[in-house]
């Protein structure tokens, strides 16, 4: 081959990576990032002969109110009539943002919920390298940043009745259910306190719920211990970008990135009926940062979980 034409060829073999890149980038930033979906998991934690039941997990939604799709498709959730609603945390990325939220959320807020709060929900979203998201954690954290109106979140969300699980346990019966709750607050930020929450789940309930933000295995390893039958997380975005065949590249916490996203075990090679171990559920979530409206392979998302009677 003439030197001519291998220089064509790698003028050409360039010029088309730089145009897949860019299909790419535009495809993460312009049509994936708004492309919400809602999955159906079946979650069988529920006494023999009980009656199932709806739950419906949000996430991440790194709320700004100008973003009127996802406002619109928040507000459709209300179509699922789930029996309760689980909000694990990251729902601001503006100091306008608690009103709109509310709002959204609508008819699901006149349903039983919990909640827990994210780092995001703590502090203002700020500019950042995104290359250091792929990195390994460094251990800084964004608490230098404006505090965002947490505190209204908070008050909104528990006025309408959804109990705030910030380092406490509670109960609540959902139709014919009865369930135990146990959450902490965000684990990234290490503002959890497990000590405050240790010791076995009840035993008289039907159901026992951990709740948290960051699923941290230290987290994750005592309310397993603990005989909890399944523990409801957020935070990693199952990766936000990953790879077609390979999966998430990160989980932003100490998590595999094989479990960055849906249903698996706790510990991950335990079996249901496995003594300290117990069922986890990651979202994806439906947001990013305003600084990193991309999304790759990983459309953003809110879960109905189905509750269904353990096998016999």
């Amino acid at each position: 081959m003439r030197r001519t034409d291998v220089a064509r060829a790698a003028g050409l073999t360039t010029a088309v990576g730089a145009l897949g890149v860019g299909l790419g980038v535009g495809w993460a930033a312009g049509i994936e990032v708004r492309s919400f979906v809602l999955r159906r998991v079946d979650l069988p934690v529920l006494p023999p002969g009980h009656v199932p039941l709806k739950v419906l997990h949000v996430s991440d939604l790194h709320l700004v109110p100008r973003q009127g799709r996802k406002l619109a498709w928040l507000r459709s959730l209300a179509e699922t009539r789930p029996d309760l609603v689980i909000d694990t945390g990251d729902n601001l990325a503006s100091f306008r943002a608690v009103p709109a939220l509310l709002d959204a959320l609508g008819p699901l807020l006149d349903l039983p919920g919990a909640f827990v709060l994210g780092s995001n929900d703590y502090f203002a979203p700020s500019g950042r390298n995104p290359v250091r998201y792929l990195l390994p954690d460094e251990g800084q954290r964004n608490t230098g940043a404006p505090q965002l109106p947490w505190r209204s979140l908070k008050s909104g969300l528990a006025a309408r009745g959804w109990l705030d699980l910030t380092n406490t346990t509670a109960r609540l019966t959902v139709g014919e259910t009865t369930i135990a709750f146990v959450g902490v607050d965000d684990p990234h930020l290490r503002y959890d306190d497990l000590g405050a929450v240790a010791g076995p789940a009840p035993a008289d309930v039907d159901l026992r719920l951990a709740v948290v933000h960051a699923p941290y295995l230290r987290v994750l390893d005592q309310f397993a211990c603990e005989g909890y039958d399944a523990i409801i997380a957020g935070h990693t975005h199952g990766g936000q970008l990953r790879l077609p065949f390979y999966g998430a590249l990160v989980t932003n916490c100490d998590l595999d990135t094989k479990r960055a996203r849906g249903l698996h075990r706790h510990p991950a090679s335990s079996r249901p009926g496995d003594p300290g171990s117990a069922w986890l559920h990651v979202s994806a979530g439906a947001g990013t940062s305003p600084y990193a409206p991309v999304r790759f392979c990983c459309r953003p998302e809110a879960t109905l979980l189905t509750l269904l009677p353990r096998a016999t």
